[in-house]
């Protein structure tokens, strides 16, 4: 069994309906990782997503950690947000990656230059996102595309992705993410806003699934990054198990898929590109707020606008 598990619908023909590929091996991160290797452009292209294993070391998970709890750190900047079915998942997020550890991540070649093979070109940090989906009381998230959301900030092209890096062990037992398989190619599909989340059409949903695309839960490690399409569909159930299921996300969009309005997140900011080594760099500061731009949960206008908007 490789390191996602599938579930598939009934099998129909290949080349009408679109049968699942073969399974996929996940890459594995190494100093010297070709990030111009055709494999990773052929996954990215067929699946919608990339598993890229080892990213983060331990180390930099350790710090990673830290960097959170500190005085100052993210989880000050945390918030609830309700899944509309009585439980909630903590969030904190913020729109520039700043000069400290959590700043480095969305910098680092292993990630923000990975994340611009697969783009096609320079990107930029459109927000992170840490995601807290406790023990017990973690909530869930919808059938949705990120485009689903991002479109409506004025975000034209779809040439957008996320780098979701597990912070622990991520399987079915804690909600682990789930994907959709080949779904960035069915385009943008209509969504409805349910609660303070978007959910994707579920009668296209239902034919993607009767067409056979598969159906992909996620096994994934402390430090594994999952790179993926802005149109690949995902969600995640409530963590009904007793460990936490942690990850961090960092968004990103194409320097010339400028957005068209003034939103809540950045228009295009050129990122300044970091060594691989600078988030286990001791000179490299655990917490650094300035310029981050945290949205601000007891800040009721701060937070209305997000919830208009969508928390994405």
């Amino acid at each position: 069994m490789t390191q996602a598990k599938r579930a598939r619908t009934e099998e129909p023909d290949a080349e009408v309906a679109g049968k699942a590929p073969p399974p996929r091996e996940p890459f594995r991160w190494s100093k010297g990782f070709d990030m111009k290797d055709p494999r990773l452009r052929k996954a990215w292209e067929e699946d919608g997503y990339v598993l890229l294993k080892g990213v983060l070391q331990e180390d930099e998970l350790e710090r990673l950690e830290e960097s959170i709890a500190a005085d100052g750190g993210i989880i000050s900047h945390a918030h609830g947000r309700d899944d509309g079915m009585g439980r909630q998942t903590r969030m904190a997020l913020w729109n520039h990656p700043g000069e400290d550890v959590t700043g480095m991540i969305a910098r680092v070649p292993k990630v923000a230059g990975v994340m611009a093979e697969l783009l096609g070109g320079e990107v930029y940090h459109y927000h992170t996102k840490l995601m807290m989906k406790d023990a017990r009381t973690g909530g869930a998230h919808l059938w949705h595309q990120d485009f689903g959301y991002w479109s409506n900030n004025g975000c034209l092209y779809p040439h957008m992705g996320t780098c979701f890096i597990t912070m622990d062990r991520m399987d079915r037992e804690n909600a682990g993410l789930e994907v959709l398989r080949g779904s960035h190619k069915l385009g943008l599909l209509q969504h409805h806003k349910t609660g303070a989340q978007a959910e994707a059409d579920k009668t296209r949903m239902g034919w993607a699934m009767e067409a056979g695309l598969e159906h992909v839960h996620l096994e994934m490690e402390p430090g594994d990054a999952l790179f993926f399409h802005c149109l690949t569909l995902h969600t995640s159930g409530q963590n009904h198990s007793d460990r936490r299921r942690w990850c961090f996300l960092i968004a990103y969009n194409r320097a010339d898929n400028q957005p068209m309005i003034e939103h809540h997140h950045p228009r295009y900011t050129p990122l300044s590109p970091a060594s691989d080594d600078a988030i286990r760099d001791t000179a490299t500061p655990l917490v650094d707020p300035t310029g981050k731009d945290f949205m601000d949960p007891t800040d009721d206008k701060s937070v209305a606008k997000y919830a208009e908007h969508g928390f994405h």
